[in-house]
């Protein structure tokens, strides 16, 4: 199970920076528009992707920030988004190397944001919905790139196999 779960924290990471470079692209007002999307922007959305990895690292490993809100905007500039998203993937990825099959096989602990309480789960389906909520809204992501730009990178796994071979043995 944990090669499973490698593979995804690097196509996070993978796809992380692909979303990045096409946001850099947008004017500043496209990046910051609301454009109906839960968390509004492409600027909302992403933030919120930062916000949630942290609240479930901080979950998983008792260390890290761990926002008290899921809408909140931890950094206002792209840039500073983008450089802590990175450290956030390379956090993600160590986190991930150093779990053993049998600390995927064990439950854990942690208090909700929304509607307050206490939660006790097996660790490997909590990853699943950590790595799937990241791919929910970078879809949203890739969604208003398209609108705003008439284009958005490819973000599918299996590019992201074939052009590092992860996955594929």
């Amino acid at each position: 199970m944990k090669p499973h779960f490698e593979m995804l924290a690097a196509y996070n990471a993978w796809a992380n920076r692909r979303v990045y470079d096409a946001a850099a692209k947008l004017p500043d007002a496209d990046y910051r528009a609301d454009r109906g999307a839960f968390f509004k922007s492409v600027h909302g959305t992403l933030n919120h992707l930062l916000v949630a990895d942290r609240i479930w690292m901080r979950r998983f490993t008792g260390e890290g920030e761990a926002p008290s809100r899921l809408d909140a905007i931890l950094f206002d500039s792209l840039n500073e988004l983008r450089a802590a998203r990175e450290r956030e993937d390379e956090r993600i990825i160590r986190y991930v190397d150093g779990l053993s099959e049998a600390a995927l096989a064990s439950r854990f602990r942690y208090r909700t944001i929304t509607n307050p309480k206490d939660v006790e789960q097996p660790l490997a389906p909590a990853l699943i919905h950590f790595f799937n909520h990241q791919t929910h809204h970078r879809g949203q992501v890739h969604c208003l790139l398209t609108g705003l730009a008439g284009e958005a990178p490819s973000l599918d796994l299996l590019w992201f196999q074939r052009e590092t071979g992860v996955g594929l043995s």
